[in-house]
């Protein structure tokens, strides 16, 4: 084989890879928008009971067609506090039986002389263009979805194509050769090769598919074959991980639970290697790749079976793994910024982001809150020293605020140019404006405390009457902001009604202290400079509540429209 043949095979079959890889992430992207929300919003109800979780991962997985979108969603639902850690990790048990389905797919539709004509994913190409040029949006990921099937089988054909003719290249025949007659340690030897080859192409599917391609070719033995198999099963937990560097300590210990599932899984399989290997030849005597195939099921279910029994003890593992520390510091930090929900790495796939991104944003909110929370202190501040010292704190506060807009915005930008869901361009366009007013929010908070900043700079001082209507005015907009920040919880289910009579009584309350104020101003009760930083501190408490009703209408605008 000289230098031409090998470029050339290189070439073909990294070609042919790229096909496969992008069916894969267009057959699983077309799922998600069919069925994404759907899909988070029952992930979210998981409770701690593992049957219901193991069939849940298994049912999620095997509809979006991918463990590792499963896996990074339970990573970030548990990073959320959406999802208890034992919960996730029967979810992930059930993400690997899941996963199985792609397996079979491709043994049974991409192997074999059938899949050398065209017939079938053409079939399934003009399928979907009935599909995708419908005008109903809700049909057009169905057609993604049959599509990218399509694709996958062009893909797998290619993969097929780009394979050589080991017949002509004996040299290589003996070199496979070589490494698998060393029995146990050739086992490891592949068990290493899957696992960095799988974290090289970040995807067990692809890996699968080569593999099965292998030993349809006969260029691997069955040992061999299984060896490669769980080491994609181990490589396929780096993208969970990967997912899990900026989450806090439990989602980090839902990634780990996840690599120590295939980990113990492997070891299992390595004790009883030889009765695994009579019983899948026995239903399989010839046929390499479905017994491979079968293989990689009876790996993950009877590994589920197995240490279902044993969540307490792989989270008491886990919690030794990933100390409470790598919380990266967030107790007591209320007033630093870092990303808890959304990652700072390659935006994954672009519907599940959405909630990362609406986490973050509730983050956000409760920031608002906690910067809100600091004005009473400036009225109840005896010194200067004291009054300095919360307005700094105020102003860190504001700049933070600007900090999460950037960030999130950025985030969501990138969220926005993937491919999404009507639905989700929808929700992304809401999460924008609602941010753009939470940190609205936060500009008129500090206003307020520059005003009365000002106000104590120039000596003005307020009656006992002033001060309870503006501590009335304080409360209302406390309150809004507190109806605020829970409609944030659910966008499907807001209490619109409560936003908007907050709403009212804030504008009522500006109404009656604007009218007294003029008629103070009329008799001479108070001086033009008291009025002055009085009449300004009522308008802009009513200001911030006006981005506060913004933020629920926000919402519901993309309830209405979606509904």
């Amino acid at each position: 084989m000289n230098i031409t043949d090998i470029l050339t095979i290189a070439i073909n079959f990294i070609g042919a890879l790229a096909i496969f890889l992008y069916a894969m992430k267009e057959m699983s992207e077309g799922l998600q928008k069919a069925a994404g929300s759907r899909m988070r919003a029952i992930l979210g109800k998981i409770t701690a009971n593992p049957i219901s979780g193991i069939l849940t991962g298994t049912g999620v997985t095997a509809v979006i067609q991918s463990s590792s979108a499963t896996t990074v969603m339970v990573v970030s639902f548990v990073n959320a506090g959406l999802l208890t850690l034992s919960g996730a990790v029967a979810v992930i048990m059930g993400a690997n039986i899941g996963t199985t389905a792609t397996a079979w797919i491709i043994a049974l539709l991409g192997l074999g002389e059938g899949s050398g004509g065209f017939s079938l994913p053409m079939l399934l190409a003009t399928v979907s263009l009935f599909f995708l040029f419908t005008k109903r949006d809700k049909l057009k990921p169905v057609g993604q979805t049959v599509i990218g099937l399509a694709l996958l089988l062009v893909g797998m054909d290619l993969l097929q194509g780009a394979m050589p003719d080991l017949q002509q290249y004996p040299d290589i025949l003996e070199s496979i050769a070589s490494l698998s007659g060393y029995g146990f340690w050739s086992i490891l030897l592949f068990i290493i090769i899957g696992t960095l080859l799988t974290c090289l192409v970040q995807s067990s599917s692809a890996m699968m598919a080569i593999t099965l391609l292998m030993c349809y070719n006969g260029m691997l033995g069955i040992e061999v074959a299984i060896a490669l198999v769980m080491g994609q099963n181990i490589g396929t937990t780096i993208t969970a991980n990967i997912a899990a560097t900026v989450a806090n300590a439990a989602g980090k210990k839902a990634a780990r639970a996840h690599l120590v599932f295939n980990v113990v899984g492997v070891l299992v399989t390595l004790a009883l290697f030889r009765p695994i290997l009579s019983l899948i030849q026995s239903v399989y005597p010839t046929d390499v790749p479905m017994a491979i195939t079968l293989f990689h099921t009876l790996f993950n279910v009877g590994n589920t079976l197995l240490l279902v029994w044993f969540i307490p003890q792989i989270l008491w593992l886990v919690d030794r793994m990933v100390p409470e520390s790598a919380d990266n510091g967030k107790k007591g930090a209320d007033e630093e910024y870092h990303l808890s929900y959304i990652s700072r790495g390659p935006v994954s796939t672009a519907e599940l982001n959405l909630q990362s991104a609406k986490r973050e944003i509730q983050l956000f909110s409760k920031q608002v809150i906690k910067m809100y929370s600091l004005l009473p202190e400036l009225t109840k501040a005896k010194t200067t020293k004291d009054f300095d010292a919360v307005e700094q704190r105020i102003e860190h506060y504001e700049q933070l605020t600007d900090r999460m807009e950037m960030e999130i915005t950025r985030f969501l930008t990138a969220v926005g140019g993937g491919n999404l869901s009507p639905h989700g361009s929808e929700r992304v366009s809401t999460m924008l404006r609602i941010i753009d007013n939470l940190e609205s929010i936060g500009d008129s908070i500090l206003q307020i405390a520059l005003t009365r900043k000002n106000k104590r700079h120039d000596a003005v001082h307020f009656s006992e009457h002033l001060n309870a209507n503006l501590a009335q005015m304080d409360a209302l907009v406390e309150h809004a902001l507190i109806i605020m920040d829970g409609n944030l919880v659910d966008y499907d289910h807001i209490d619109l009604h409560s936003a908007y009579d907050a709403e009212h009584s804030i504008n009522n309350c500006r109404d009656r202290l604007r009218a007294e104020h003029l008629d103070a101003l009329k008799n001479g009760t108070y001086d033009y400079a008291v009025g002055n930083a009085y009449s300004s501190l009522y308008a802009q408490y009513e200001k911030l509540a006006d981005y506060i009703i913004n933020v629920s209408e926000a919402i519901d605008g993309s309830h209405r429209h979606n509904s």
